[in-house]
């Protein structure tokens, strides 16, 4: 199974609400949150200011998965998460994305229906390609996380920003050298 399209979006989603919410220099505000919806193609025009509570705790959650450095803390998170969350997997077909799978019931409200899609393509991540393509930024200082889903797999910065730094920074620290 491939984490592409719209699988994608529901990792890089949660990824962006945990930098949202967990982040130094993050900003958890209602329209913030509804940027990340709607940056990553969810229903944001459906959320609701009285919604941000329950988006920041389920960001709070999902830090501890990024966190996770051993695939058996990882995996019984998720587990003990997928019993918790309202879930009633379905298939839907609309645009952007064509056919598909949605993990809430229908009739859930915005904060469940990301909760479990976010959830399930975590789950669906760590099943193709265990951890190592999550985690917290590698560059000093930064307490941002990523989620990577490119075809190589390589990713250990939250941004291009926080590894460009890094590489001149051990770039000058050799020519001192």
């Amino acid at each position: 199974m491939r984490i592409t399209g719209y699988k994608s979006h529901g990792v890089a989603a949660a990824a962006a609400l945990v930098n949202a919410v967990t982040s130094a220099d993050g900003d958890d505000s209602p329209d913030a949150l509804r940027r990340v919806l709607r940056d990553h193609e969810f229903f944001w025009h459906e959320f609701e200011d009285a919604d941000a509570p329950a988006f920041r705790h389920w960001a709070r959650t999902l830090r501890t998965f990024f966190e996770a450095t051993r695939l058996e803390d990882a995996t019984e998170l998720l587990n003990r998460l997928m019993l918790e969350i309202p879930m009633h997997p379905h298939l839907s077909d609309h645009e952007p994305h064509g056919l598909h799978m949605h993990y809430a019931p229908p009739s859930s409200r915005l904060p469940d229906r990301f909760r479990a899609t976010t959830l399930m393509n975590l789950a669906e991540l760590v099943v193709e390609h265990g951890l190592g393509r999550t985690g917290v930024c590698a560059a000093e200082g930064c307490d941002r996380v990523y989620a990577d889903t490119s075809r190589a797999g390589r990713r250990r910065f939250c941004s291009e920003a926080c590894a460009n730094r890094t590489n001149v920074a051990a770039f000058r620290a050799r020519r001192r050298t």
